[in-house]
C-alpha cells in the first residue's frame, strides 16, 4: 500500500502501480505487509487489520520522491475501500509514556527497518525516516522521535551537501533511461532526510523540547546553507521539495527560540532569513521583516547587529528601535508600490515606535502614503490631524480636522472623534475657544445617551474652553459670567459621567481656584495630586498656590519643598522658583535671592539652552532664566539697591530684547526712582509688544496718576481696561478706589477699597493661570 500512495501522489512518468504487478508480486508483497503489521502491532500492544492485498512498484524508493509535504497517507485499493498507508493504521493506542506517545520496541523497528529494506529496496536512513514520518502521522510522538533519533545526520550531512550542490546546478536535462550519478544521493533521498529532520523538530516541539527543536531546524538551514552559501538560486527545479523544506524551517526556528526564550537566538534566525536571497515570495519576506520588528519592539532586550551585517558604514542602525522602524519604513513602501497586501498591523508598529522616538512629522509622511481606499477620507484626515497634534503643528492639525467635519462631509453621519480631537485643539488654545465649543456641542448633539464617555469628554473641552473664552476675549461683566458659569456646570456634568479623568479634575480645582472658591480648589487640587501618583509638576504647583491664597505660606512652601523630591530636574527648577516667590511673600528677601541663586547655579550647570537636544526644552531654560533675572531685579527694587537691579535686568535683557515683562520690570526701576517719565516710556514699550499686559496697563496708571490731575482720566481708562481683561486684579480696583478717593467719590471707594482687600486676601503668589 505504501507503494500505490506513492503512485497516487503524481510523480510524472509514474505508470498504474497495479498495471505493473504480477500475481506473484502481490504474494511477496503480502508477506512484507505482513510481517510490518505484526512487527508494529508487537510495538504498540495492538493488532492492525489488512482488507486488501497491497501493490507494489519495481522500482526503488530511492530514486524517487519520497516526501509526502502534507498529503494524505491514505490510498484507494483495487476495491474502492480505504486502508492505511503501508497497512499501519490501527485503533487508539493502549498505552502511553508520560504523555509522549507509543515507544517502539528496538528490536521491532529493526525488524520492520530490514523488511522495509529488502522489499523496497531503501536504505537504513531512508527507511527510519518513513517510519518515523507514519508514527508522527499518527500522533505517536514519541515513537516517531525514536526513530528518527536513529538517523545519524551527521554522517549523511558532506553526502547531502554535495548532492544539493551537484543536483541543482543547470545542467542538461537527462532522457528517460539515465540514472543517478554514482556516489552521491539522489534529491529525492536529500528531500526525505530533510523532511526528516523537520517532523523531527516538529516533533520535539509537541514534546515541549524546543530548544532541541531550533537545534534541528539549524541542521537544515546549515545543510542548505552550505550548499548555497550566496542564497538559493532562482529558478532552482521545484519538484525535489527541498527549496519548500528549507522555508518551512526558516519560518519554524524564530518562533522556536521565542518560545524556549531565546530572543537572541530568534532575532538572528529572522535576520538569516533576510539576509541573503532564499529564493522567498513577496508575502513570505514581509511576515518575516513584520515578525522581526515585532520582536525587537517587544522583545525586552537589546540586539545589535553583528560585524558582517554592517554593510552601510555609519548609517547602519544603532539600536533596537532603528531596525525596527527601517523595516516598517521597508513594508510601508511595499504596500504603497502594491507589492504586499496592505496590513493595518504595520501601521500600527509604526504608529508606537514613532510615538516613542517623538517622529510624529516621519509618522504623518508615511500616512499621507497610503493608498485610497484603505480607509475613508474622514479616518485619514483624523489620523494625519492625530500626528500634526502631537508633533506641536496645531494649526495644521485643525486644518484637517475642519475638513473631516465640514460641509464635504455634510452626507455623512459626523466623525465624533474627529469633532472631539477639533475640541481639544481648540482648548490648548485661547485665540480658538469659541471654535472648541461648537466641537464639544457637536458632540454632544450626535450621540446616544448611552456613549458616557464621549459625552462626558464633550462636557469637558466645553468646560475648558468657556473658561478660555471667559480671560481671553475683552467681554462684557455679564457675558464673562455666563461662561463662568457654564464652565463651571460643564466641569461638573463631566465630573459626574466620569470621576477617573486626572485632566477633568484639575479643570475643576484650577476653575475654583481662578473663581476664588478656595475650598472646592483643595479639594480638587488634593484629589488630583492623589490619582496622578504625586507626579505632576502642575499639580504641585496648583496646590501650593491654592494654600498661598489661602495665607498659608508656610504650608505652600512645604509642599513645594515635598515636591522638589518628587519631580525632575527641569520641573525642579520651576519649583525653586515658586518657592522664591513664596518667601518674598513672607518677607523673607535674602532667603529669596538665596533660592534664586541656587536656581541660576543649576541651570547654569545644566547643558546650555542654545546647545540643548530638545528646542522646547531649549525655550523652557531661556523661559526660566528670564524669569529668575525679573525676580531678583524686583527684589533688588524692593530693596532699593538699584545697581544690583540693573544687573539683572540688563542679564535678562540679553535672554529676549523685545519681551514686555523686561520692559515692565525696567519701568518699576525708573518709577521706584521717580522717573517718571522713562518709566511712562518703557511700560509703553511693553504694551506695544504685548497690548494686553495687565501688569504694564496698572503701573503705567499709577505713572499717570502721579503726573497730575489731568492725566486722571486716562488713568481710569487703564485701569477700567485692566479690570475688563482681569476682574480679579485687586490692584487696579485699590487704584481704581484711590481715583475715586481724589475725586471725591467716597462711597464709591470704598466699594472699591473692599473689592480690593477681599481679592488681596484671596490671591496667590503667583497667578493661577500661567
Amino acid at each position: 500500500m505504501l507503494l500505490l500512495h506513492f503512485a497516487s501522489l503524481g510523480y510524472p512518468n509514474c505508470p498504474s502501480p497495479l498495471s505493473l504487478f504480477s500475481s506473484v508480486d502481490f504474494m511477496v508483497f503480502d508477506v512484507v505487509e505482513s510481517r510490518l503489521g505484526k512487527m508494529l502491532c508487537a510495538c504498540s500492544g495492538e493488532q492492525f487489520r489488512h482488507e486488501d492485498p497491497p501493490s507494489r512498484s519495481p522500482e526503488s524508493l530511492a530514486t524517487r520522491d519520497c516526501s509526502l509535504s502534507g498529503k494524505s497517507s491514505r490510498a484507494t485499493p483495487r476495491d474502492g475501500s480505504v486502508v492505511a498507508a503501508a497497512g499501519f493504521s490501527s485503533s487508539a493506542s493502549s498505552s502511553r509514556i508520560a504523555g509522549q506517545g507509543l515507544v517502539l520496541e528496538d528490536d521491532s523497528v529493526d525488524e520492520a527497518e530490514s523488511t522495509l529494506k529488502e522489499a523496497l529496496s531503501l536504505n537504513y536512513e531512508e527507511a527510519r525516516a518513513l517510519l518515523g514520518r507514519i508514527e508522527y502521522q499518527k500522533g505517536n510522538f514519541g515513537g516517531a522521535l525514536q526513530l528518527f533519533q536513529g538517523i545519524d545526520i551527521s554522517k549523511l550531512t558532506p553526502r547531502m551537501i554535495k548532492a544539493i550542490s551537484e543536483r541543482s546546478s543547470p545542467r542538461k536535462p537527462h532522457s528517460k533511461g539515465d540514472t543517478a550519478v554514482a556516489g552521491i544521493m539522489s534529491m529525492p533521498s536529500v528531500t526525505l532526510i530533510l523532511e526528516a529532520i523537520f517532523l523531527k523538530a516538529k516533533t520535539l516541539k509537541e514534546l515541549g523540547r524546543h530548544g532541541d527543536a531550533a537545534m534541528e531546524c539549524k541542521t537544515i538551514l546549515g545543510i542548505v546553507e552550505s550548499a548555497f552559501p550566496d542564497g538559493m538560486p532562482v529558478g532552482i527545479d521545484q519538484d525535489y521539495k527541498m527549496q519548500d523544506m528549507f522555508h518551512k524551517a526558516l519560518d519554524l526556528l524564530p518562533q522556536l527560540c521565542k518560545q524556549a526564550g531565546l530572543l537572541d537566538e530568534a532575532v538572528t534566525a529572522y535576520r538569516r532569513a533576510l539576509v541573503k536571497p532564499w529564493n522567498l515570495n513577496s508575502d513570505r519576506l514581509a511576515v518575516v521583516q513584520k515578525d522581526l520588528a515585532v520582536t525587537l519592539l517587544y522583545g525586552g532586550t537589546e540586539t545589535s547587529l553583528p560585524p558582517e551585517l554592517h554593510l552601510h558604514g555609519p548609517t547602519n542602525p544603532k539600536s533596537n528601535l532603528e531596525e525596527a522602524i527601517l523595516l516598517l519604513f521597508i513594508l510601508m513602501k511595499k504596500v504603497a508600490d502594491q507589492e504586499i497586501d496592505w496590513d493595518p498591523e504595520i501601521l500600527d508598529h509604526l504608529t508606537f515606535v514613532l510615538s516613542v522616538c517623538d517622529e510624529f512629522d516621519f509618522l504623518a509622511d508615511h500616512v499621507e502614503k497610503m493608498l485610497p481606499g484603505i480607509c475613508s477620507r474622514e479616518e485619514r484626515w483624523y489620523t494625519l490631524a492625530l500626528c500634526y497634534g502631537a508633533a506641536g503643528q496645531n494649526e495644521a492639525a485643525l486644518n484637517l480636522v475642519r475638513k473631516a467635519t465640514g460641509i464635504s462631509q455634510s452626507m455623512h453621519p459626523p466623525h465624533i472623534p474627529s469633532l472631539l480631537l477639533g475640541a481639544k485643539l481648540c482648548s490648548e488654545d485661547p485665540l480658538h475657544a469659541l471654535e472648541g465649543i461648537s466641537f464639544s456641542k457637536r458632540v454632544s448633539g450626535s450621540i446616544d445617551d448611552g456613549c458616557e464617555h464621549f459625552m462626558g469628554q464633550a462636557h469637558k473641552f466645553v468646560g475648558i474652553c468657556c473658561r478660555n473664552a471667559s480671560r481671553v476675549f475683552p467681554l462684557p461683566s455679564s457675558e464673562r459670567e455666563t461662561y463662568q458659569r457654564e464652565c463651571l456646570a460643564s466641569l461638573n456634568s463631566a465630573f459626574s459621567i466620569d470621576k477617573g479623568d486626572p485632566e477633568l479634575i484639575f479643570g475643576l480645582a484650577l476653575e475654583n481656584a481662578v473663581q476664588r472658591s478656595l475650598d472646592a480648589a483643595l479639594r480638587y487640587s488634593m484629589m488630583y495630586s492623589n490619582m496622578v501618583a504625586q507626579s505632576s509638576t502642575s499639580g504641585w504647583r496648583l496646590l501650593a498656590l491654592v494654600l498661598s491664597a489661602q495665607q498659608r505660606l508656610k504650608d505652600a512652601e512645604t509642599v513645594v519643598d515635598l515636591a522638589s523630591e518628587e519631580v525632575g530636574k527641569m520641573d525642579h527648577l520651576e519649583l525653586l522658583r515658586l518657592k522664591a516667590a513664596l518667601q518674598i511673600a513672607q518677607e523673607q528677601p535674602k532667603l529669596a535671592i538665596e533660592t534664586c541663586g541656587v536656581l541660576l547655579t543649576r541651570v547654569q550647570s545644566m547643558k546650555e539652552p542654545a546647545t540643548t537636544d530638545s528646542p522646547s526644552k531649549a525655550a523652557a531654560l531661556r523661559d526660566l532664566l528670564l524669569g529668575t533675572w525679573l525676580d531678583l531685579a524686583k527684589i533688588y527694587i524692593s530693596l532699593e539697591s538699584w545697581t544690583d537691579a540693573e544687573t539683572c535686568l540688563k542679564k535678562a535683557k540679553l535672554i529676549e530684547y523685545y519681551n514686555p515683562k523686561c520692559w515692565h520690570v525696567s519701568g518699576l526701576l525708573f518709577k521706584a526712582k521717580s522717573k517718571y517719565k522713562d518709566a511712562l516710556i518703557d511700560f509703553t514699550i511693553s504694551l506695544a509688544i504685548e497690548p494686553q499686559y495687565i501688569p504694564s496697563i496698572v503701573s503705567a496708571a499709577e505713572v499717570f496718576m502721579c503726573v497730575g490731575n489731568n492725566a486722571i482720566p486716562i488713568a481710569r481708562g487703564l485701569l477700567l481696561n485692566a479690570l475688563q481683561l482681569d476682574p480679579t486684579n485687586h490692584d487696579a480696583w485699590f487704584r481704581l478706589g484711590l481715583i475715586a478717593k481724589q475725586e471725591g467719590l467716597l462711597s464709591q471707594a470704598a466699594d472699591c477699597f473692599q473689592v480690593a482687600s477681599d481679592l488681596k486676601s484671596s490671591a496667590p503668589v503667583e497667578p493661577f493661570l500661567w
